[in-house]
């Protein structure tokens, strides 16, 4: 899902001010590469059994703790700045590189701010395998983050392939531009919408035939979208995004496949050029977001079907960006999904709810 990569400024705080949550969490390995301006977030690596394939499944579906799924992690910035690209590696015991194939997602987690359009924990990252590695004009847009920001990385690996592969790493590689210079021009920050909110899960059983789900919301915030793009599975048709107060269709793409059928990435759509900067959203209005399939196998296919649009944002006030309520149960549900803790850990939830109120967003 292209740029969706965007950190927001936190606290830098103390383990003991996290949630219950978070600070349980396992530390990420993370490493600066000064001469390169990147910042490499690296997961504990995990085993994957030749022919290993979830159809339509992404983190936190089930138990999350089969072959595929390393551990969710926290991550501490290291340093500040701003970003403007990122790639994700998959990398052997020795560091050599693995196909691309091996990701199904990644998503990088903000659980301090609320999303675009939905009372949810933002995300920062969203990586699919037919994302690839996207970057912004450096001087123009970045995504403002500060030293001891704390973020959660999760990821889910598969093995379409016959052979059996052990210790496979997953790094996640961000390019930033140091604090201590003036640029970028443009603050930016992420925004999705996904069809089957409010469902933890973002996949649904597909029926047979042709068949299409969609979701309306209001943003949180006035703005600019600058670039946008998707995440959708096999027999998608279309994915779309509908100003639904005016009528006018905003993004419509089809997604790219290769010769056998398989989704291999979603047209990215920039809404920038030298004499203007975004496709306007006004918080008056109702957007909606709308995937269409066709399922010709005559059976439904579960979980086969996933419609999420995600980009970046540029907003009129950065500075208002809205925390998350870490007391709604919307945002509860979508936190236990993406830590995979099943129906949520209901104990720690006053914890979480009070440690909402000791984050502040500094700009």
């Amino acid at each position: 899902m292209l740029l969706l990569f965007a950190l927001v400024a936190l606290v830098a705080a103390d383990p003991d001010d996290l949630p219950p949550q978070l600070a349980a969490l396992p530390a990420a390995t993370v490493t600066v590469d000064g001469g390169r301006d990147e910042i490499v977030i690296e997961l504990p690596s995990v085993d994957l059994p030749a022919n290993l394939v979830h159809e339509g499944m992404h983190a936190g579906h089930g138990d999350g703790q089969g072959p595929g799924f390393p551990p969710v992690v926290l991550v501490t910035m290291p340093v500040s700045g701003a970003l403007h690209g990122f790639r994700v590696e998959l990398v052997d015991s020795a560091g050599g590189r693995l196909p691309d194939v091996l990701l199904h997602h990644l998503n990088f987690i903000d659980p301090f701010h609320r999303e675009l359009f939905l009372p949810i924990s933002r995300r920062v990252i969203a990586a699919g395998k037919e994302t690839g590695g996207q970057r912004l004009p450096w001087f123009l847009f970045g995504l403002p983050f500060q030293k001891g920001d704390r973020l959660v990385l999760n990821a889910m690996l598969h093995n379409p392939t016959p052979t059996a592969l052990r210790h496979v790493r997953t790094r996640l590689v961000v390019s930033y531009t140091a604090g201590s210079r003036p640029w970028p021009l443009f603050d930016v920050f992420p925004g999705q919408l996904d069809v089957l909110f409010p469902g933890g899960d973002k996949a649904f059983d597909l029926p047979p035939g042709r068949s299409r789900k969609s979701y309306a919301a209001r943003p949180a915030l006035a703005g600019k979208i600058v670039g946008l793009g998707g995440h959708v599975h096999e027999r998608a048709l279309q994915l779309s995004l509908t100003d639904v107060t005016t009528g006018a269709v905003l993004w419509a793409a089809a997604p790219e496949t290769d010769s056998t059928g398989r989704v291999v990435g979603v047209p990215v759509a920039r809404f920038y050029r030298w004499n203007r900067v975004g496709l306007p959203i006004d918080t008056s209005h109702v957007y909606r977001v709308t995937v269409e399939y066709d399922n010709q196998t005559g059976r439904v296919l579960p979980q086969g079907g996933m419609g999420v649009i995600g980009g970046l944002f540029a907003p009129e006030e950065a500075d208002a960006w809205p925390l998350a309520d870490m007391a709604d149960p919307l945002y509860q549900q979508d936190l236990a999904h993406y830590l995979r803790l099943g129906r949520g850990d209901a104990a720690a939830r006053p914890a979480v709810a009070a440690a909402a109120g000791q984050q502040h967003s500094h700009h």
